[in-house]
């Protein structure tokens, strides 16, 4: 391949999704994000998206083991960050990012073109999906209609006996 054309190859696009872990305070999450970012940056990484991290429960129980024993977590600072690099530095950034001691776990992915166009805001749809309606019932209403509806049936089972006792008539 020419090197013209060599320069026109989209450099690939990577997620790193991650935990940090519940023990670290609340102001350190974001020293702990920043160092992230620059390990992806010192690798020639340019940042492109970003979700800074915020803490929500875990779906299920992470054990890890922390300050000589195991401990279980429930809770962690969940957040991402997307990048474009060259491939030969994936491997680098990623022995780096399994170095930080304060994230409980973490992912690296290369992204497809669909996942790089529509990327999922995991805060946004977290807080759409806690939000709830009030629905305003009017109570009277409510006992009503299932009586009208009893004697629409009853109607309905009268009708049905009469047509039968004229059907038996014309006979």
């Amino acid at each position: 391949m020419p090197v013209a054309e060599a320069n026109n190859v989209d450099t690939p696009s990577y997620e790193l999704a991650f935990h940090v872990l519940p023990t670290v305070a609340e102001g350190e999450v974001v020293a702990v994000f920043q160092t992230l970012k620059d390990i992806i940056t010192t690798h020639g990484g340019e940042l492109t998206l970003e979700e800074a991290p915020a803490r929500f429960d875990l779906a299920y129980e992470i054990i890890r083991y922390l300050e000589g024993r195991n401990r279980k977590f429930t809770s962690a600072y969940f957040g991402w960050v997307r990048f474009t690099v060259v491939p030969s530095q994936i491997k680098e950034i990623d022995e780096e990012v399994t170095a930080v001691n304060e994230l409980l776990r973490h992912i690296l992915i290369k992204l497809t073109k669909n996942e790089e166009a529509h990327p999922f805001y995991f805060h946004e749809a977290l807080e759409a999906e806690t939000v709830s309606e009030t629905i305003e019932v009017n109570e009277e209403a409510a006992v009503v209609a299932p009586v009208a509806e009893e004697k629409a049936a009853e109607k309905t089972e009268e009708t049905d006996e009469k047509d039968g006792e004229e059907a038996g008539e014309k006979v």
